[in-house]
């Protein structure tokens, strides 16, 4: 689903009223959670959790004028993404988050190597997700970050 916003305010707004109570939980999930650092902006048409280049001056090496992104969250055809950099970078996050899903979803873990897919908005795991997002400093991430 293309969404041209310009801040999240305005890209929930536009989502289909099945998918704004939905998102807007999952950004103060991911806003209240993320440790301090992490900016909150609009990147590749998602709400996005970056590092900011007051803290991170070289950006994202795809495209250094863009801040390093960390989290992302989207609304797409057939499901919410949650994109979370950290679980592809750190592989004991990885394993932690597949072994704690099934505790707190039903549902089989719809993943691809950063993006985890929830097709039923009643399915996401916000107190799953709160605690992903605090696993993570941002100096942690930028230190893994150069390291690759």
């Amino acid at each position: 689903m293309k969404n041209e916003s310009n801040n999240p305010e305005d890209y929930i707004s536009q989502l289909p009223e099945e998918r704004r109570e939905a998102v807007t939980k999952l950004r103060e999930t991911i806003k209240v959670n993320l440790p301090e650092g992490f900016q909150e902006t609009m990147s590749y048409g998602m709400i996005t959790y970056v590092v900011p280049h007051q803290l991170y001056a070289p950006g994202y090496h795809v495209n250094p004028e863009q801040p390093l992104p960390f989290v992302s969250i989207a609304s797409q055809k057939n499901f919410i993404a949650l994109y979370h950099m950290g679980m592809y970078m750190f592989p004991e996050l990885l394993t932690w988050f597949k072994a704690e899903y099934p505790k707190h979803v039903q549902t089989k873990l719809d993943m691809g190597k950063s993006c985890v897919r929830f097709k039923k908005v009643n399915s996401l795991p916000y107190d799953l997700i709160a605690e992903l997002c605090r696993k993570i400093t941002v100096e942690e991430y930028i230190k893994l970050y150069e390291a690759r």
